[in-house]
């Protein structure tokens, strides 16, 4: 039997979805000491659990923001 949706949208079509925001590609990222100490400080006065999710956020906000401003006129 087919799984039901409250919102009427077809299970194979959200899954679909769900795969494509898969993460598979991994980079790193270095710190110096002072770095590091901020990014505890505030994950820890901010109620942060997952400091790799805030960097990706930050860092793909950053990039998008630039992207947009910068982005080829034809004129």
């Amino acid at each position: 039997m087919a799984r039901k949706n409250p919102n009427g949208i077809d299970p194979r079509y959200l899954d679909k979805e769900k795969a494509a925001l898969r993460r598979t590609y991994r980079k790193s990222v270095f710190f110096n000491k002072k770095e590091l100490a901020a990014i505890n400080l505030y994950c820890k006065k901010f109620g942060v659990r997952s400091r790799s999710a805030l960097i990706r956020q930050a860092t793909m906000e950053h990039i998008l923001k630039e992207l947009e401003e910068n982005h080829p006129t034809l004129f």
